[in-house]
């Protein structure tokens, strides 16, 4: 049934409405609160102290870079280790419109919107007066995540005293939105007609079928960031080559998965045996654990064979697991440090999601999570390689339609975050590589813009040349 809709007015945020049970009544654990009050100074200094290889001025531009295009995102990582000790925090993908509100806890007693107001007030707001923009309303598009994007549209109405508008927007769904000359515009019950200034994004799946790269509404983020890695795996890698060798001499490196891209369906069993068997197959342009396949054994790889899927390229990537299944890439072998062992001395596999926004003031940590896997680590290779690797808490229950698994979500608090092993020092790794990715994107991005402010399709098909993809983008 198409869902209508909302007018939210001011002074409607309710805490309850917009958060997790689980997150409500936690407390910050004390390190993740001294995190966040580091600054960037303080982050600079300790990290070039640890790497005395990094550029010290090269550091300070990047985390005081002033995205473009890119105006939130976040990463998930996996933390890693070799044989030798070298711990790494490693990208596992970066997402536009990145979901962790709901899962933070407050940074002080009286915090009671917590990110929603940091990113609002600090990021979005601030994006809005340098623009010239169509007049027209504030508005909130989404696609799924109703707890956080209803949050996000009572924030905003508070701080700024409008009403604004709550738009549902699914894939293969009637729209309520349309584009008449760049501007986008609702018709609502009444078929009032609505122009839209300034659009707050949460479409996640497919986002450029139904939103064009390019528009005179602001829209934060727009699918332009989607398309140049913000939900787009295969040009997200080419950023980070890009961007790496443009860090190269600064001792700054955004850490990956070694990575075979453009690769079609009947090569992958080619770059599977290149991996030692093991590797990870991704769908390009999926996200919230959806077209991710790990392999470990000649039966998964048979399954993914045997599928037929949306698009024509995928991207393979070697697979970090237990030490004794791990793929040899080149960079060596990496393995999963996990969680700390629970009383039967199990360890399970857990990622960090850390989003950040950018501001006129450089980039700030807004909301940070960490998510377990369903089975603990083995030591032999698993039969089912997905319930002991795969940390996605996102179920598809239905087309549009989704559901959490809350019980594997590990919070910044005073339980859970223990649990996790990490210090400080990794924080700010995992800070730092964030910023990196949402830096690459942006610049893939602005290259995909041409003088006039138009969508450069012609670069973008030569740059990923997927046929299926291609004819998906609104023009």
């Amino acid at each position: 049934m198409k869902k209508h809709i909302e007018i939210i007015e001011p002074d409607n945020f309710e805490p309850e409405n917009h958060f997790y049970p689980k997150a409500l009544n936690s407390q910050l654990h004390s390190m993740i609160s001294h995190f966040f009050n580091l600054g960037q100074e303080r982050i600079i200094e300790r990290y070039s102290h640890l790497n005395p290889q990094v550029d010290k001025d090269v550091l300070k531009l990047v985390l005081n870079y002033q995205c473009k295009h890119f105006h939130w995102g976040g990463s998930d990582l996996f933390y890693v280790t070799t044989e030798k000790g070298n711990r790494k925090m490693v990208i596992l993908e970066t997402n536009s419109c990145p979901s962790g509100q709901k899962s933070m806890p407050p940074r002080s007693d009286s915090d009671e919107y917590r990110g929603y107001k940091f990113l609002i007030e600090n990021s979005f707001l601030p994006a809005l007066k340098r623009r010239r923009l169509p007049k027209g309303a504030l508005a909130v598009i989404y696609d799924k995540n109703y707890l956080e994007t209803s949050g996000y549209a009572a924030t905003i109405a508070d701080l700024t005293g409008e009403k604004v508008y709550l738009i549902p927007h699914f894939n293969e769904e009637e729209r309520h939105t349309t584009f008449e000359n760049g501007v986008m515009t609702i018709e609502l019950t009444d078929k009032t007609k609505v122009p839209i200034r300034a659009a707050f994004r949460y479409v996640t799946q497919k986002p450029w079928n139904r939103i064009p790269p390019t528009s005179k509404t602001f829209i934060y983020n727009s699918t332009l960031v989607c398309l140049a890695g913000g939900r787009n795996k295969l040009l997200a890698n080419k950023a980070y080559e890009l961007y790496n060798s443009e860090l190269a001499e600064s001792g700054l490196k955004i850490n990956v998965p070694e990575t075979i891209k453009d690769v079609n369906k009947n090569e992958i069993p080619l770059w599977i045996k290149k991996f030692g068997g093991k590797a990870v197959i991704k769908n390009p342009y999926s996200n919230a654990g959806q077209g991710v396949f790990t392999i470990t054994t000649e039966k998964e790889l048979d399954a993914f064979m045997a599928g037929s899927y949306d698009y024509d390229q995928f991207i393979v990537q070697s697979l970090i697991g237990h030490y004794n299944w791990s793929s040899m890439s080149e960079h060596g072998k990496f393995f999963h440090i996990g969680t700390v062992p629970n009383r039967k001395g199990n360890i399970f596999i857990a990622d960090l999601r850390v989003m950040v926004y950018s501001s006129p003031k450089g980039f700030s940590p807004c909301a940070i999570y960490a998510r377990r896997a369903r089975k603990p680590l083995e030591t032999e290779t698993p039969e089912d390689s997905w319930t002991v690797l795969g940390t996605n808490l996102s179920i598809k229950t239905a087309e549009n339609q989704w559901d959490s698994d809350t019980s594997r979500l590990m919070l910044m608090d005073r339980k859970d975050f223990n649990m996790l092993g990490l210090g400080l020092d990794d924080l700010i790794e995992a800070y730092i590589q964030t910023i990196l990715t949402i830096v690459a994107i942006d610049k893939m991005a602005q290259n995909l813009m041409n003088q006039k402010g138009q969508f450069r399709m012609k670069l973008f098909e030569s740059l990923d040349n997927d046929k299926a993809l291609l004819n998906e983008i609104m023009k």
